[in-house]
């Protein structure tokens, strides 16, 4: 019976002890995760492509303005470079000179990146969805070559994209293609219409960084 007794307890002993790795693997899987993630920001950050808040922390769980996206963009694609000589600032009604973001609203409207509405009012406070978010970082990056047959293919594997506007379903397509988009995995949803974050955005930062340094040629998607 002692000896029964003392193989009970070195099989429990093991099983806990087999318990307790599992728990310590999965807690530096998370701890690792999580630090890929912080790294990527902080280097976002140290690059002055985005800022943290005054109280000192990111928060990527707050949504972009569009005043922020335009800033973001400027200082990714550099904007500032594309126009040619001196261009004259436009009038935008709700963007004053003395606006923050003034410079950069001027850049994204002179290049066609980001646009007023008919009464030349730019929103600049107006939060962006996820569509006009990723469209628009694509069309910055300058990657809108798909064929239509391509932009069917793509966007048809994502049970959401009829929700897609129709002017940003050729940029979305591309912004999926380049990777530069991320997915809901739980369901394979693009969430086109929900706010985009500054998380969505360290997403796609970090994916353009990432071809920047190791560029390479994306095939074609073969079509039947």
């Amino acid at each position: 019976m002692r000896v029964f007794s003392r193989k009970i307890i070195s099989l429990c002993s093991l099983l806990l002890c087999l318990e307790t790795g599992s728990l310590m693997v999965q807690a530096q899987e998370v701890d690792s995760s999580r630090d890929a993630y912080g790294n990527r920001t902080q280097e976002i950050i140290q690059m002055g492509l985005m800022t943290n808040y005054p109280d000192g922390q990111f928060h990527p769980e707050r949504v972009l303005s569009r005043a922020q996206l335009a800033t973001i963009l400027v200082k990714t694609f550099g904007l500032d470079q594309r126009i040619p000589g001196q261009e004259n600032n436009l009038r935008v009604s709700d963007v004053p000179n003395d606006h923050w973001a003034f410079d950069n609203i001027q850049l994204v409207l002179q290049n066609r990146i980001l646009h007023m509405d008919e009464q030349g009012r730019f929103f600049p406070d107006q939060p962006v969805t996820r569509a006009a978010g990723f469209a628009t970082f694509a069309q910055a990056y300058g990657v809108l070559s798909l064929s239509d047959a391509e932009i069917s293919r793509i966007l048809s594997s994502y049970p959401d994209s009829d929700r897609i506007p129709g002017w940003a379903r050729r940029a979305i397509a591309s912004a999926i293609f380049e990777e530069l988009v991320n997915i809901d995995s739980a369901n394979n949803r693009l969430n086109p219409d929900q706010l985009m974050t500054r998380g969505d955005m360290v997403y796609a930062l970090s994916q353009y960084l990432a071809k920047q340094e190791n560029p390479g040629t994306i095939p074609t998607i073969p079509l039947e």
